[in-house]
């Protein structure tokens, strides 16, 4: 846990739970939010806690924050001084020697440093990926794998129970429309003049499919109608299909722990029990021979349609009877990670949860954006045949897992993102995973140098035994200042799912060794001094591995 942040918090806690308690209000649901001041003179940190407070204490802000002060309990010795500014602002100053003590608690655990208990066992499902197994994965399933994988880490190190799952779209009429597009592709190879009708899938890779295909079975279905054999052919394609997204998932470094079939809701009746309950319940109602589900009861703009006039599901049933299972499971959360195009399906589907007798925040839902794909600033030119797109597993093979996984991370998921080839290949600072990596190889190199220089170093080191407190120089200072923040990095993102915070933490980091790292020695004429920079070079290692480690993006020793 952060060493600074966190006990400047619990002070503050304390202090002011006499004025919450006296209000009535329940301290708990009170949030504490400290902030790094812009300006040097304006402290270590801030807080405007005191203003938060007016409203419920019916009091002046600034005599709030006088009160506030007067009762901090600063056993520790941990702050220089407190300063009010404003309208109640409140400024902490905090002693350098309260830094030093960052390292030691970075170095007695560096494994484990960021881990904390903000989930407490929660149990919380990450659903992401997801595509209809109708054809390789492409750049944009891409960025949702590293969400929801990064998304699935940083809930897994703050103490939540996490599963991670892939919901295989195995039914319905997209399955069938495969299946008939490599028979269609079977008969062409069989010599037959067969015109490849519109609506179906035209990529290359169905031409490839059933070129293996028939190398399998030859001409045995030459003389079959299409009906009589469909089940054959869209068994073949949307198991090739997904076990090469498997394929594709491994090497981009992703995993799951759950394949769930949309198949076995049918099979299994899930998708009828569903819309009987939410028809008990009186959420579903009939009308124009359909059977439809009450969503504008929960502020979704219409009604949507669960039963077609024709007796079949929707999909949107479909999607019913799987958070269902869902939370049959036991699961507290369930989040849901999109592509951008899904946004007209997000009111109908939390007004689902909530007939489902769960609260709306039960669910959460992240949209992806779309990935511009560039090649030197300028966009990636798409075939003008039918169905071409860039796959993710060609950008893996071109640029490497670790740049792609890296570079789909640092916007936010809601943002388009613009994907150089080019800039993700270079080894350069232009390159945002290259410019981290080789922070972390260039401090893997000071201390091959040390050793070669006779310098003596355990690991871990003792840290009681060396003398931090010469770490004055102000980089010094705001380095460690920024190691402190990452676990409070973590515990944002986790609460708030903005995985970018953990790239843009890395870039800060990192610039701020490069430019330490120029102007001063880490292994002068001074033991002493050498021995505790080499303490500090040692934390800032152990935390971009960390933070790169949560990425799912490696830590070279050397480049």
């Amino acid at each position: 846990m952060a060493y600074v942040r966190n006990r400047i918090t619990r002070m503050l806690a304390d202090a002011i739970a006499p004025l919450l308690e006296s209000a009535g209000q329940d301290t708990e649901g009170f949030s504490i939010v400290l902030d790094i001041p812009k300006a040097a003179q304006h402290g270590d940190y801030a807080t405007n806690v005191a203003l938060g407070l007016t409203r419920l204490l019916k009091r002046n802000p600034r005599d709030i924050a006088s009160q506030i002060v007067n009762d901090i309990q600063d056993t520790e010795g941990l702050i220089k001084k407190i300063e009010i500014a404003g309208p109640g602002f409140i400024n902490f100053f905090v002693q350098p020697e309260a830094w030093h003590q960052v390292l030691s608690e970075i170095l007695k655990a560096p494994r484990s440093y960021g881990y904390q208990d903000v989930g407490k066992g929660k149990k919380i499902q990450v659903e992401f990926v997801s595509a209809n197994p109708t054809g390789p994965l492409h750049i944009g399933h891409g960025r949702g794998a590293a969400t929801g994988d990064v998304l699935a880490n940083i809930l897994d190190a703050c103490g939540f129970s996490v599963e991670r799952e892939y919901y295989i779209n195995d039914a319905g009429n997209q399955m069938d429309t495969l299946g008939r597009s490599l028979y269609y592709r079977y008969r062409q190879l069989l010599g037959e003049s067969v015109e490849f009708p519109d609506g179906h899938y035209q990529g290359g890779y169905m031409r490839d499919l059933a070129s293996e295909f028939f190398t399998e079975v030859g001409d045995r279905y030459g003389q079959t109608a299409m009906d009589e054999v469909l089940p054959v052919f869209t068994g073949y394609v949307g198991n090739r299909i997904l076990n090469g997204i498997k394929d594709d998932l491994e090497v981009f470094g992703v995993a799951f722990d759950r394949w769930f079939s949309e198949r076995s809701l049918h099979d299994q009746n899930a998708i009828r029990t569903t819309i009987e309950l939410l028809e008990a319940a009186g959420f579903v109602y009939e009308a124009d021979g359909a059977k439809w589900f009450r969503s504008t009861a929960f502020g979704d703009e219409k009604d949507r349609v669960v039963i077609r006039a024709n007796g079949v599901s929707t999909y949107f049933a479909a999607d019913l009877a799987y958070h269902t299972n869902k939370f049959q499971r036991g699961f507290d959360t369930l989040v849901d990670i999109w592509g951008a195009d899904h946004h007209g399906y997000v009111d109908r589907m939390l007004a689902g949860v909530q007939a489902l007798g769960r609260d709306r925040g039960d669910l959460k839902i992240i949209l992806v954006q779309l990935v511009n794909l560039l090649r030197g600033g300028k966009p990636v030119a798409m075939s003008t045949r039918a169905g071409e797109f860039v796959t993710l597993r060609e950008v893996v093979d071109e640029v490497g897992r670790d740049a792609a996984r890296f570079i789909f991370l640092t916007r936010r998921s809601d943002s388009p993102l613009d994907f150089d080839l080019e800039v993700a290949k270079m080894q350069s600072n232009d390159n945002p995973v290259y410019y981290v990596q080789y922070a972390h190889a260039r401090l893997c190199s000071i201390f091959e140098v040390a050793k070669e220089r006779g310098v003596s170093f355990d690991w871990p080191p003792d840290t009681d035994g060396i003398r931090l407190g010469i770490l004055t120089q102000p980089e010094e200072l705001a380095i460690i200042k920024l190691l402190d923040e990452y676990p409070h990095i973590l515990a944002n993102c986790a609460r708030s799912f903005e995985l970018h915070q953990i790239p843009y933490y890395l870039h800060e980091l990192v610039s701020l060794f490069h430019s330490y790292y120029n102007r001063h020695r880490v292994l002068g004429d001074d033991p002493d001094l050498s021995r505790a920079r080499l303490c500090l070079a040692a934390a800032i290692r152990e935390v971009i591995r960390r933070a790169l480690e949560i990425l799912g993006v490696s830590a070279p020793e050397k480049m």
